[in-house]
């Protein structure tokens, strides 16, 4: 029998309660998922401390101590009598046991397990205690040490351990599941498993990469023998989970690459260069060198799957647009994509400026058409005469029929499902030929998150700004300047420009958050009243309609602020405004931030982001504000994101988005063991692409388990 498949119920001192709940709150369900649930820090026990050496602030500690008195304590600090007629030790509220080692007394707090502790810590016996200090009432103790018996000299605890701590959620813990036990589960389940662990990478990787067994890496990562068995176990279990999911996605991009049937699209046509001629400006460099790499894309005879990364504000529409006119040229259609239809509306007003010199027909699609919009869109697709299609999910419809979709756009991707957007490759010319795909994003992202998110796609990075655009002036105040805040709000208004005020709205506590904005458009009505001013207000809870109305009004330059949650973050372009005030900024992500500043400074004249910090404020808060005010430099701002956020949380509470959970690297520290694991999984692909060389059989069948079977949206993602 395979002891790894053991349901985890049948594991010594685990059972079927606790085995419900390992189930449900870790994951756990067999011996082989616990196993590979790693520690995720290590307390170093090979020092045991004087009692008269220890002082507040310190990691964990463990002394050797004699027992002086156990005292069983009732409320406001009175003294139980165990003796005493009555007595009842349910009436007890602590147990205080005070330790001695000849240098000095330590107080150990127990509030649970009273009873079996006081029985158990008997006056001049001897422990081994171990924990956090911390202090009360001027008196430094140990609340619910580890109590153990003292090492027997000469004995590899009396030496000290590596002790693992893993996450124990709070209900594992009311059941009575500690790290103890958590450490007697996973001794446990290695007996029992590892003489049946098999290696998941080749002989000739480990010889040639230097690595240790599987074996070693799980016995080693639980109980480590040595600070070098516990690295070279970490550097093994990091390397093997990086380059796995690296080969599974290299993988996909091999056999696309390697297979026809992309549309080929050889020339650009009239629409093209009518369109590029007419511009009013030269593109950048930066431009001029991604529309060369998709142009080469599309005349390649295989399918398209591009990322485009730009900055905010760095132009990545015109570079959509012109890739959209090449698709046209060679007889095709083409979609763009938005998330909201604030975004979708302003990409077709920009668009249609830029297609007045063309002969295409452009439409656009969201949620709000009416049905006759609808009829006549709808037969405009089929029947081709709608060269270029803008919209929302909407385009996902089934009734959205195209007659020849040959490129299909996808702004800010990662606010759509990948499958939804699988729906978008299904609406291509036939099955064979997939609509090329260019994925757009204006939220940088971190070299190794793009290498793990996008691993699979080729991608283009604008990393220049259009010439004449002036750095945002950037700077955080406190709330005790908001008087000089809003005069220079008025100073500005004055000039003829306008302001956006953003609130934050955190999915956990929107209710609070829209008491909040509602507090504060009040707050802005009355220090900037109408007729004077005009504010216009825009958050989630309202209907598209009113949303509309809002957006327009202060697009149209009818409304001089803007108040609205982040609804606002992604493309909402009005080159008149000049002032970005973020409310409560330390509750943004860095990227976050960085993507509302972007909304303004896309005019001629100067602008300004204006962090209002609450008063109180975490160390972090505080860096990552004074970070945003250093640089403008949006991939620098997303690299310190996901080195103090991680990269399950770059894009808010809700965005998670890698292909597979990692269990030990991390992409926001293992940066480096990345690259060396992609180039790995490059090499092998590039010998052996469809890894049926005899010796990448374990490969193979690793990559078919199903950690690392991806689902292969490389099409559409």
């Amino acid at each position: 029998m395979n002891e790894l498949l053991s349901d985890i119920k049948y594991l010594p001192g685990v059972g079927p309660k606790r085995a419900e709940l390992l189930t449900k709150e870790l994951g756990v369900a067999t011996f082989g998922d616990l196993i590979h649930m790693y520690p995720f820090r290590y307390i170093d026990r090979s020092t045991i401390m004087r009692i008269g050496d220890i002082r507040t602030g310190l990691a964990y500690i463990q002394v050797v101590g004699r027992v002086l008195r156990a005292d069983l304590c009732g409320p406001g600090g009175s003294v139980f009598d165990p003796n005493a007629p009555g007595f009842r030790f349910n009436a007890v509220k602590r147990l205080s046991v005070t330790v001695t080692d000849g240098s000095g007394e330590l107080e150990m707090v127990f509030f649970k397990g009273i009873r079996w502790n006081w029985e158990r810590l008997r006056p001049d016996s001897v422990f081994l205690f171990f924990g956090k200090p911390s202090e009360f009432n001027g008196h430094i103790n140990i609340v619910h040490p580890e109590v153990d018996n003292p090492p027997a000299p000469g004995t590899a605890q009396a030496a000290g351990t590596l002790t693992g701590v893993y996450t124990i959620p709070e209900k594992l813990k009311n059941a009575g599941i500690t790290g103890r036990s958590i450490g007697r589960m996973m001794s446990a389940a290695l007996a029992a498993c590892l003489p049946q662990v098999e290696d998941t990478l080749p002989d000739y990787i480990l010889t040639e990469k230097g690595l240790c067994t599987l074996r070693f890496a799980l016995q080693n990562i639980h109980f480590p023998a040595s600070q070098d068995a516990l690295a070279k176990a970490t550097r093994r279990l990091k390397f093997e989970e990086l380059f796995l999911l690296q080969l599974s996605l290299l993988k996909q991009k091999y056999i696309r690459t390697r297979a026809e049937g992309g549309i080929p699209m050889p020339k650009v046509g009239p629409d093209f260069n009518a369109c590029y001629e007419s511009l009013p400006y030269d593109l950048t460099g930066a431009q001029k060198r991604v529309i060369k790499e998709i142009r080469a894309d599309l005349m390649s005879g295989r399918q398209m799957n591009r990322l485009l990364q730009g900055d905010v504000g760095s132009g990545k529409t015109m570079v959509a647009v012109l890739s959209a006119l090449i698709a046209i040229g060679n007889g095709y259609q083409a979609c763009i994509m938005a998330p909201t239809e604030v975004l979708a509306r302003q990409h077709f007003a920009n668009i249609q400026k830029y297609l007045s010199p063309t002969s295409v027909r452009s439409a656009i699609l969201t949620g709000s058409s009416t049905v006759r919009e609808r009829r006549e869109i709808h037969a405009g697709l089929e029947d081709g005469s709608i060269g270029l299609i803008v919209g929302t999910h909407a385009l996902l419809e089934d009734n959205v029929i195209f007659r020849s979709l040959g490129l299909a756009i996808i702004d800010e991707q990662h606010r759509f499902g990948v499958d939804q957007r699988s729906k978008l490759w299904s609406k291509g010319p036939d099955e064979l030929h997939p609509p090329h795909v260019l994925v757009m994003t204006a939220t940088p992202i971190p070299r190794t998150l793009a290498m793990t998110l996008y691993g699979d796609l080729d991608v283009s990075v604008i990393d220049e700004m259009p010439p004449g655009r002036k750095p945002v002036q950037t700077l955080q105040i406190g709330q005790a300047k908001r008087a000089q805040l809003y005069a220079f709000m008025k100073r500005e208004i004055a000039k003829g420009r306008q302001v956006f005020v953003v609130y934050p709205l955190i999915f956990e506590s929107e209710k609070i958050d829209l008491k909040n904005l509602e507090l504060g458009y009040e707050d802005i009505v009355k220090a900037f009243p109408f007729p004077d001013y005009k504010v216009a207000v825009v958050h989630g809870k309202q209907s598209n309609e009113e949303k509309n109305f809002n957006m327009d009004a202060f697009a149209a330059g009818r409304a001089n602020i803007l108040v609205s949650t982040t609804v606002i973050e992604v493309g909402v372009d009005v080159p008149n405004a000049s002032v970005m005030v973020i409310e409560s900024a330390q509750r943004f992500g860095l990227s976050q931030l960085h993507q509302l500043r972007g909304r303004v400074g896309r005019g001629a004249e100067e602008s300004f982001c204006i962090l209002v910090r609450d008063n109180k404020l975490s160390n972090e808060s505080r860096k990552r504000l004074d970070l945003m005010c250093a640089t403008q430099d949006g991939f620098e701002l997303a690299e310190e994101d996901m080195k103090m956020r991680g990269p399950g949380d770059l894009e808010g509470t809700q965005q998670s988005g890698l292909p597979i959970n990692l269990g030990i690297a991390s992409l926001a520290r293992d940066g480096i063991l990345l690259s060396e694991a992609r180039a790995y999984a490059d090499r092998i692909l590039a010998v052996d692409p469809s890894l049926s060389d005899p010796r990448n059989a374990v490969l193979s069948r690793e990559l078919r388990s199903s950690k690392y079977e991806i689902k292969d949206y490389s099409k559409i993602s």
